[in-house]
């Protein structure tokens, strides 16, 4: 394996199979079996064969996995009728053979404008089924590294995963740089002002943040490393952790909700020098988490 892979670079099943064991990956409903969505010709539009995600199982240093990779460059990653049901089915399954962990290479801009009440109701089931699995022990691990970043039903659905690792490149949110401009205007959030949207939505935003629980490179090989890492590693799901999670947004929005930049945020937050962050490496950004950590202990 190279070691020095694009995870960006890379479409959804090069992701997949550099990232599991050499010749484990067994995909399901792949392209030969033409599941293609029901919708897009009636509107002519062109369709893909896998609807633009790729499922299926493999090995993951040995240790048999689950795994979902959305195509990026076939309408942004979004998810369809047919595309969220392939999402469900392997999380399903995962309740039936029980792996190691379901991976997801989550690269969306969110729910198709052309299936919009079918892509919404399968993010739902999505969502259901990504806590079903949890609930039965079986970690669910969010890998975020394309271009299109992670937005929409798809930011949501990675935030009830158990672990979120993304690259200092990707992006996560609830609503894209775009949607918001064209809701609200551009002197709201201008998308074409590159460095604003990463400052706003991006890896290490996030990461200190704390929505974001690993960040990496954009190296397939480091994606690979923490995937493994985590195997087994689930989260359990409670009342309790459900409340401090309510608790600690609410005390976000107190301390940081009249903040409209990402910088001012990152001085609430008590970090050195916020202006930097930009231009600090991942490492240097995992430092400064950790003596963060250690001042707050």
């Amino acid at each position: 394996m190279n070691p020095h892979l694009s995870f960006a670079e890379l479409n959804a099943r090069e992701r997949v199979t550099q990232l599991l064991d050499p010749d484990s990956f067994c995909e399901i409903l792949g392209p030969a079996a033409r599941t293609v969505s029901p919708h897009l010709a009636l509107l002519g539009v062109p369709y893909a064969f896998d609807d633009g995600v790729v499922i299926g199982s493999g090995l993951l240093q040995g240790h048999p996995v689950l795994i979902a990779a959305q195509e990026g460059r076939f309408m942004g990653g979004g998810v369809g009728e047919v595309h969220g049901a392939k999402l469900v089915g392997i999380l399903q399954r995962a309740l039936q053979v029980r792996p190691a962990a379901v991976l997801v290479l989550a690269e969306s801009g969110g729910v198709r404008l052309h299936e919009a009440n079918a892509g919404l109701i399968a993010v739902s089931e999505v969502m259901r089924a990504v806590l079903d699995v949890r609930a039965a022990g079986i970690p669910v691990v969010m890998l975020i590294g394309g271009a299109n970043g992670c937005f929409g039903g798809m930011g949501l659905i990675a935030r009830c995963a158990d672990h979120v690792v993304m690259s200092d490149q990707a992006r996560m949110s609830m609503s894209g740089p775009e949607v918001i401009e064209s809701s609200h205007g551009v002197e709201e959030f201008d998308s074409r002002d590159r460095a604003l949207v990463w400052r706003t939505t991006g890896g290490k935003h996030r990461f200190l943040m704390g929505d974001c629980d690993w960040l990496v490179e954009d190296d397939l090989e480091a994606f690979r490393g923490l995937a493994i890492e985590l195997l087994g590693q689930s989260k359990v799901l409670t009342l309790q952790s459900l409340l401090e999670e309510q608790q600690m947004l609410t005390d976000r929005i107190v301390e940081v909700g009249e903040c409209d930049e990402a910088i001012e945020i990152w001085r609430r937050l008590g970090v050195q020098s916020p202006d930097q962050v930009a231009g600090m490496d991942v490492e240097q950004l995992r430092v400064l988490m950790a003596s963060r950590a250690e001042a707050n202990s």
